[in-house]
């Protein structure tokens, strides 16, 4: 019995020492997940087994716990992320305008923060492009954006890159898979897959090809301007593609947030089996690693920035003043052409720098090009299509009636608003009576009736053209066939009555010759008063030629000093004897 007794208690002791110990291991526990002293950890356990525990006892011991808890890792944040998302999805589902006013204050900051980065990048980026707009490359740098068909800013930022970290790689070490991928702003992407894949083979092939040991590995490669950097962790390698010259500090930073990356998603990257999502929340680390510096430009450079925007405002202003005299000069052009009798603009039209102009025309009407010299416009600039019709304005019907009555100069037609032809003015007795007879044809033209008052021409109206031109002489200096001043006015005067006179003629079908003799004072050889005086009268016949009046009607004579003016008492007497006189002589003109 006293055995029994003694077994019994021998083994009531070992099983209370058990109890205990299993007790302080459990308080050891909860002490180290809670952060709380085992003595405050059992009174709390005993206040959460006692039914009659009060709230606010509780109270007092959860917020002190949770704060400790937080302050050892982040599992407590994780494991309550669940039932935070469910509470904000039932307050949303519940009264959307209590979480909107929630983060209302913060809406705006972030807002405006988000816009002032994107300002900033362009501002920068144009800042650059500025600053070296008219520098001495920036010719090059336009021929190399030219040919790389990039910005001319790009190409600024790439050529005064000092370096600039591009992308960022984040690989499972094991499967050579991507875990996370960054690429810097205004840099151009390639598949991360497949770089992911390249740097791996390349990494396995290095070490089945050359004796290295298990833990060396590639830390750098060199691709043109770009230059890859990788660190190797235990379970991860973080690469960076670079561009320039990174300093060696930098790869603090890599391997800086390498480690912080194993330390934070050590056992995610362990378990790797695929899926990459965990992984999102390391980008903030990654980006760390999208660093970037550029040469600061001198201040000189200012100069020519601003020279530049100088002369590319003057250049504006002096295109925009010659594009907006071209287009004034263009519309009162087309409105003039508009306004001409027998055009009709239906449709104009500018491309590549031509003038395009469609409508109607008479044949009979003015011609386009004329009216674009006195519009200052260059005619091979314009292309023109018409398309023929018939006008009935007054003008041009007065053409097509002169036309087709063969109207002689000396004939003014006037086209009255009820279509009444009314024709003034002298002719032949003959064109006068043929014209009557024929002007039922112009009833097509929209004239109801012909009306003349025409002074017949006659043997009188060409005897008074004759007396003017032999009333006239042109005097000329001492022994040349120079004009004394004033003079050349009477050949140009003499030219319309030579015209009237040829006119004249030609109606009345008579043939006139008109007799230019030439004359010398008495002083002098003989003879050469006869050559100088020839030469005189050819001085007047070439200039009758020039204005287009024909030699058939004129012949020359000299008569060196046979034929004087006057007795040469005086010095004047003698330039009037240094003269050309005019003789006409029409055939029959006695009878």
């Amino acid at each position: 019995m006293s055995d029994n007794g003694n077994r019994l208690t021998e083994e009531s002791l070992n099983n209370q020492v058990k109890d205990n110990n299993e007790l302080g291991e459990l308080s050891e526990l909860r002490s180290l997940l809670l952060g709380i002293d085992p003595p405050k950890l059992h009174r709390f356990y005993e206040k959460l087994d006692n039914p009659q525990v009060d709230a606010e006892d509780i109270s007092q011991m959860l917020p002190e716990a949770v704060v400790l808890r937080t302050m050892q890792d982040e599992q407590l944040s994780e494991a309550m992320v669940p039932t935070i998302e469910q509470a904000i999805d039932s307050s949303v589902k519940k009264d959307i305008n209590v979480l909107s006013e929630a983060i209302f204050p913060i809406i705006g900051p972030a807002t405006r923060k988000a816009i002032a980065t994107a300002l900033d990048e362009m501002l920068q980026s144009f800042n650059y492009a500025l600053e070296h707009s008219v520098s001495p490359q920036s010719l090059k740098w336009r021929i190399e954006a030219r040919q790389t068909g990039k910005s001319f800013a790009e190409v600024v930022l790439l050529r005064t890159l000092v370096y600039r970290v591009e992308q960022v790689f984040l690989i499972d070490k094991h499967t050579g898979l991507i875990l996370q991928h960054l690429v810097a702003s205004q840099v151009t992407s390639q598949d991360p897959t497949l770089v992911s894949a390249m740097l791996t083979a390349i990494q396995d092939f290095v070490k089945d090809s050359f004796e290295v040991q298990k833990h060396e590995g590639l830390h750098t490669l060199e691709f043109g301007e770009l230059t890859i950097w990788i660190e190797e962790g235990p379970t991860a390698v973080l690469a960076g593609i670079i561009r320039g010259n990174a300093p060696e500090d930098l790869r603090f930073v890599f391997k800086n947030t390498l480690e912080k990356i194993h330390l934070k998603f050590g056992r995610e990257i362990r378990n790797f089996s695929g899926d990459t999502e965990p992984f999102v929340v390391s980008q903030p680390y990654l980006k760390a690693c999208l660093e970037s510096r550029y040469t600061n430009p001198n201040k000189t450079r200012y100069i020519y920035a601003w020279a530049s925007i100088g002369l590319l405002a003057m250049v504006l202003a002096s295109w925009g003043f010659f594009v907006n005299r071209d287009n004034r000069r263009w519309d009162n052009y087309v409105k003039n052409l508009d306004a001409q009798p027998g055009i009709v603009v239906i449709k104009t039209d500018q491309r590549n720098g031509k003038y395009f102009i469609a409508g109607m025309r008479d044949p009979l009407a003015v011609e386009p090009q004329q009216l674009m010299k006195q519009a200052n416009l260059n005619t091979k600039t314009v292309v023109y299509q018409w398309k023929p019709f018939v006008s009935l304005e007054p003008q041009i019907t007065i053409k097509r009636a002169a036309q087709l009555l063969q109207k002689p100069e000396t004939v003014t037609f006037k086209l009255e608003q009820n279509g009444v032809l009314n024709a003034t003015g002298s002719a032949s007795r003959k064109w006068i009576l043929s014209a009557r007879e024929r002007t039922a044809s112009l009833s097509f033209l929209g004239i109801t009736k012909y009306q003349d008052d025409i002074t017949d021409l006659d043997f009188d109206q060409l005897n008074a053209y004759k007396k003017e031109i032999e009333q006239v002489i042109v005097l000329f200096e001492n022994d040349t066939t120079e004009f004394l001043p004033g003079e050349s006015e009477k050949v140009v005067k003499l030219v319309p009555k030579l015209r009237k006179l040829i006119d004249a003629s030609k109606t009345l079908k008579k043939d006139v010759l008109i007799e230019i003799a030439g004359h010398t004072s008495t002083a002098g050889d003989k003879q050469a008063n006869i050559k100088l005086s020839q030469d005189r009268a050819k001085r007047i016949l070439i200039y009758l030629g020039s204005v287009g009046i024909g030699r058939n009607n004129f012949s020359t004579k000299a008569l060196g000093s046979e034929q004087i003016l006057r007795p040469e008492l005086s010095e004047k007497d003698k330039i009037f004897n240094r003269r050309v006189s005019f003789k006409v002589i029409i055939d029959d003109i006695a009878k």
